[in-house]
């Protein structure tokens, strides 16, 4: 039998949706908001929202006039997106390694660090590789990560946060080449114990990466308002590229 991913247990728990349930809806919003004017999206425009979560990327842009198709690997996070969809705002269960045969899409965009889960490297390529077949010619990709080399320099090494009467005892390491972040917390009178991995992958690794699937980097950004990336001093790595 398949051994689960850390993502596909985790991403799924009602922990999870607890301890992140702070995250800034407002801030999301203008980041995409900021998107759409930089990259000049047309009304109308196909978008795949790839590691969709529980949508609230998806649901601004298709306010914003775009044809949105979501898809994540959450079950459950799905099952609350669909509470929003539309005759343009559609979302579905999806492991982002396996593109759709069919559809085509102008822009795939991967937000909010939703890529280098991986126990493998090889299946980074896979991602790439299924996101250029789901893009139309000429299409654009939107990824929004990390900025792995500020994080791992400023590693918070422990911390204790509160969320829905749970407390969460969170704890961070670095091996070379994944951030770990460990959590553990009681509920019930039972213990839990998660790990969150991410691979720490550099504006290099990206570069490399998707020129060699075929893709050109026309932008780099570093924060959610589109300044200029800083290795040392930007919080997220936001590369636009197109299909040459």
């Amino acid at each position: 039998m398949k051994k689960n991913e850390w993502f596909e247990s985790w991403f799924d728990t009602t922990y999870y949706h607890s301890l992140y349930k702070n995250r800034n809806d407002d801030e999301a919003k203008r980041f995409i908001i900021n998107l759409v004017s930089q990259l000049n999206l047309k009304k109308n425009t196909s978008v795949l929202d790839l590691a969709c979560g529980k949508g609230r990327h998806s649901i601004t842009l298709n306010e914003l006039g775009m044809s949105v198709t979501g898809v994540d690997l959450s079950e459950n996070s799905i099952q609350y997106a669909k509470k929003f969809e539309n005759n343009t705002l559609t979302f579905q269960v999806k492991d982002m390694r396996f593109p759709f045969e069919e559809d085509k899409f102008d822009y795939v965009f991967n937000l909010f660090t939703s890529f280098g889960y991986f126990d493998n490297f090889d299946d980074n390529k896979k991602v790439i590789e299924a996101i250029k077949i789901m893009l139309k010619e000429n299409g654009t990709l939107v990824i929004d990560f990390m900025n792995s080399e500020k994080v791992v320099q400023n590693l918070v090494k422990s911390e204790i946060k509160e969320e829905d009467g749970v407390i969460f005892n969170i704890s961070r390491e670095f091996d070379g080449d994944h951030i770990f972040k460990h959590i553990s917390f009681e509920d019930q009178k039972e213990s839990f114990k998660f790990t969150e991995r991410v691979q720490a992958l550099s504006f290099k690794h990206f570069k490399t990466l998707l020129i060699d699937t075929g893709f050109e980097i026309i932008h780099s950004y570093g924060d959610f308002d589109l300044n200029p990336f800083n290795v040392s001093t930007s919080d997220r790595l936001i590369l636009i590229a197109k299909l040459k």
